[in-house]
């Protein structure tokens, strides 16, 4: 095989979590992945698709996925027998930096001289303080768009190594300076990137790696897959990380950059050829206006499609765009996050609507056939008390029972954790908003993570909620939810006992460890923690699926299939991907 000049490596969050795990707590029960973040950023299909274009050879291998699934996979010898150009490690939340350092610093240890690269927000943001106090990371390209830069990069490694001309990069210079070039490489639209997942396949069986290559941990069983609209956003939503004023003060990015809305449509087309299962649309379609999403609707239309299509808005949609989605789309789904009942708490975190609208939306959406509406609630806001909290399972009660006999509006709670965002809003002015930051640096948060319980994780506390008011009304928050939606039979009665039973154990456990941090003798106190904490299976379980069953998340598909012979007629046919010659038409 020839020499591969690009290996992407996806780190857990904690490096160490097989030998001392946690309770990370219900940090990820609202996404596919488990709490060590095992799903890769989608960029790196689109990295990789785009590198392979020009010329150059690259391997994703997710660490994360391998170290769950195997005990004994070990990431040394991993490491030790590929001798790539170049490392790249994502940092793209900070809830990776335990784990995107570990990797960095082992890549050192055995390849002192092949260079390590780390992309992403969090990268972004700290790209300095990486260099400086990290010696085993000699790169950091910063922006939200990578691609051309990381070319260019990589073709320098092989030749002359002059850096100063590479937009978007940071790098040491000869005298062990830190240089920073310009972020100049800002593309205004994504019709040149593509998430191709038939690059994706052949590249499993090129290195014979499905782990390697697996988004997360169901994947196989549950293969939903997502097409993207944008990078960027209009909106100022004050603890997100990938807020307007946030890409425009680390990206240099003053307005979003859309995909094609035409591209978009043969996105899912490309994949409903391979796939009968759920496609997840990335990005708010009417974000970009209305032309944009009436556009893309039409080319949508103009093919059959079965798969289960889940539209994501940012604020609710009016009737006439839910009809035109209706008439469109067979199977549409919705997922929308309102963040709290309370309207005052909504409007201070930044979303610009109030109930009523939310509220017709869903009637309007329940009426024209949608198949299922998730509703994302958030703890930890501005202006949010324990009580509000607790009222927005009430509130979620007078949805469910104003809409019976729908069965699929489903609720959800989860803890805004385990970190701030750096560089959103309330990281950067935190007093300001009502927040006490507790952690501000990458080694900070480095340290955080290898924290026995989420709660000590948790860089951030407010004027309205200390560490463990968070931690208490997430729980007590997620068993009244868990009841009420067994009360209105969203879920099954083992289920839900299930749930409360790991509710019960988590914070029974969380006691215990608070009892055993409060130990004087801290010989006497890291024992006790470490005989604590040596069971590993124990402890896991009570991270997972802690205040609602995973399972739940998936859209209500009859069942899932594979077009074994279009993939296979993907494997053997090298076709050229949609996004490598693009047509403005309906661009916005």
């Amino acid at each position: 095989m020839a020499t591969i000049d690009l290996i992407l490596l996806h780190p857990p969050t904690y490096y160490d979590f097989r030998k001392r795990p946690g309770i990370y707590g219900p940090i990820s029960d609202v996404v596919p992945s488990t709490p060590i973040f095992e799903m890769y950023p989608i960029g790196f299909a689109s990295l990789s698709e785009y590198l392979e274009r020009h010329g150059l050879k690259v391997r994703i291998i997710n660490v994360a996925l391998k170290m769950i699934k195997d005990d004994h996979f070990d990431v040394e010898k991993l490491i030790q027998k590929n001798r790539p150009l170049a490392y790249g490690i994502d940092l793209h939340w900070m809830a990776h930096v335990h784990g995107a350092l570990a990797l960095a610093e082992l890549i050192k240890k055995f390849h002192p001289h092949i260079p390590v690269l780390m992309g992403g927000l969090s990268a972004t943001y700290y790209h300095e303080e990486i260099l400086r106090q990290y010696p085993y990371v000699d790169f950091v390209l910063r922006g939200d768009s990578t691609e051309k830069p990381l070319v260019q990069l990589l073709r320098e490694l092989k030749g002359k190594k002059e850096l100063s001309h590479i937009p978007n990069l940071t790098y040491r210079d000869g005298s062990n300076g830190i240089r920073v070039n310009p972020i100049t490489y800002v593309p205004e639209h994504l019709d040149e990137i593509a998430i191709d997942y038939g690059h994706i396949m052949r590249k499993v069986v090129r290195f014979m790696d499905p782990v390697g290559y697996q988004p997360f941990i169901d994947w196989y069983s549950y293969p939903v897959t997502a097409v993207f609209t944008c990078r960027g956003c209009t909106y100022h939503c004050k603890t997100c990380g990938g807020s307007a004023r946030t890409f425009r003060m680390m990206a240099n990015r003053k307005r979003p950059a859309y995909r094609s809305p035409i591209l978009l449509a043969q996105d899912i087309f490309d994949i409903s050829e391979h796939l009968n299962a759920p496609i997840m649309i990335i990005g708010d379609i009417f974000q970009p206006g209305e032309e944009y999403g009436k556009t893309f609707l039409t080319e949508l239309g103009k093919k059959p499609i079965e798969n289960h299509i889940a539209f994501e808005f940012f604020v609710p949609p009016t009737r006439d765009q839910l009809e035109r989605i209706a008439r469109t789309v067979k199977n549409f789904n919705i997922e929308i996050s309102p963040e709290s009942h309370d309207e005052e708490v909504r409007k201070a975190f930044g979303r610009p609507y109030g109930n009523p609208p939310l509220e017709q939306m869903i009637a309007d959406a329940i009426e024209l056939g949608c198949k299922r509406i998730d509703l994302f609630f958030m703890i930890g806001l501005p202006k949010q008390t324990y009580q509000s909290v607790l009222e927005t399972v009430d509130y979620c009660r007078d949805l469910l029972k104003r809409f019976q006999p729908y069965n699929k509006l489903i609720p959800f709670i989860s803890p805004l954790a385990p970190f701030l965002d750096p560089g959103s809003t309330i990281f950067e002015e935190p007093e300001k908003y009502g927040y006490r930051l507790l952690y501000r640096s990458v080694e900070e948060h480095r340290r955080a993570m290898m924290s026995p319980s989420w709660k000590y994780i948790l860089n951030y506390e407010t004027e309205w909620m200390n560490r463990d008011e968070i931690v208490a009304s997430t729980y007590e928050s997620g068993r009244r939810l868990n009841r009420l939606k067994a009360e209105f039979g969203l879920i099954d009665p083992k289920t839900a006992a299930s749930v409360e039973t790991r509710i019960d154990r988590a914070l029974q456990i969380l006691k215990e460890i608070d009892s055993i941090l409060s130990i004087p003798d801290p010989q006497k106190r890291e024992s006790s923690l470490e005989a604590m904490l040596n069971q590993p299976q124990s402890l896991q379980q009570y991270s997972m699926s802690t205040v609602c069953e995973k399972r739940e998340l998936e859209w209500p598909t009859r069942f899932i299939r594979m077009n074994f012979f279009k993939i296979l007629k993907t494997l053997i046919t090298r076709r050229k991907p949609h996004g490598s010659n693009p047509s403005p038409t309906g661009s916005s």
